[in-house]
């Protein structure tokens, strides 16, 4: 995402074959904050992901984020402060890791990056250039909004998209063990070429020289990046490349739900019946509302699905959503097969 503000160029990228042994994949909650609170503000109706956008809007707004830290970071510019993207250490950092790392950032990085941003659209806002004044104060506040929107908007659907982020990770792969890592660099995206030891990117807005992009390359799926790349190069971290994971337009389909005969007889014809509705998070009075079933039952039901793993609770102002884990679609997939 460190791009200038200049004209579009082509930039290659070399590899040695120790960078080409560093190359790996990284699946990164920080990475989809920015382009789908972009989404979520923005007026234009996105094919894919317009269901989710009509769930999430009304709670950002009401939160009052599209007034605050993030809609000043996340402005109309492409680009995004490089601190708010640290690379991954591990193949699949929790939210609450990368936000540690965000905290750690040193004070002279974050005024860097927001003199960059500024480059980009003309000046600061308001809270930004008191974020640039005195970093180590406002972080945290800003890290603060960031978890809001993240608890609101990303967090009661990571298990839907998190299955798809590492969908993609596995059949490339696998692509990896089959055809090697360069064919599957040449096939990354359309505006990126491989030959025998240069990565090529096309409409890249500044070069992007081995020597000052860090060694390794690390690629990382994303669900609401857009059609495009993103980019970050800041050593000594690897250059990271965010690209459109596959399965995305998928993402939102409804799914039916095939096993729910099956495990009824094991967990109850109520709890059953919950975990089939959530199909997309909602809360007790919204499950109470579309099942029949009683709010006092319903929130009996959730505690239990929630203390087997099967259900997670994520905060939505003064109400609380539930969703679905990746043990409740793994279970819900079981059955179906028997």
């Amino acid at each position: 995402m460190s791009e200038s503000w200049g004209r579009a160029v082509v930039a290659e990228l070399a590899f040695s074959a120790g960078d080409l042994a560093r190359v790996r994949f990284a699946i990164s909650p920080m990475w989809e904050v920015a382009p789908s609170f972009r989404l979520v503000t923005s007026t234009a109706v996105h094919p894919v992901h317009r269901p989710w956008v009509a769930q999430v809007r009304p709670r950002v707004l009401a939160a009052g984020l599209d007034r605050g830290w993030l809609a000043e970071l996340v402005g109309p510019s492409d680009y995004v402060p490089d601190f708010l993207n640290p690379a991954p250490g591990e193949p699949a950092p929790t939210f609450a890791t990368e936000r540690g790392s965000i905290l750690a950032s040193p004070p002279d990085r974050i005024r860097e990056d927001l003199d960059h941003l500024a480059g980009h659209q003309g000046r600061l806002g308001p809270l930004l250039s008191s974020l640039r004044a005195a970093p180590l104060d406002r972080l945290p506040r800003v890290l603060q909004e960031i978890e809001t929107y993240w608890e609101l908007a990303l967090a009661p659907y990571w298990a839907r998209i998190r299955s798809v982020l590492e969908a993609d990770v596995f059949h490339r792969a696998r692509s990896v063990a089959e055809h090697g890592a360069g064919h599957v660099l040449n096939g990354l995206h359309t505006s990126m070429s491989w030959d025998d030891s240069t990565l090529t990117l096309a409409r890249r807005k500044r070069p992007m020289p081995r020597p000052l992009a860090g060694e390794g390359l690390l690629l990382v799926p994303s669900a609401f990046a857009g059609p495009g790349l993103r980019t970050r190069v800041r050593p000594p971290d690897p250059p990271q490349v965010a690209y459109p994971a596959r399965g995305v337009g998928t993402l939102w389909e409804k799914r039916p739900v095939r096993g729910s005969r099956a495990l009824a007889p094991v967990l109850g014809r109520s709890r059953t019946l919950l975990l089939t509705e959530l199909e997309t998070p909602a809360s007790t009075t919204e499950l109470a509302r579309r099942t029949g079933l009683s709010a006092g039952g319903v929130s009996q039901s959730l505690i239990a699905l929630r203390d087997a793993g099967l259900v997670s609770a994520h905060r939505a102002g003064r109400s609380v959503l539930y969703a679905r884990t990746t043990v409740a679609e793994a279970l819900l997939e079981a059955a179906a097969g028997e």
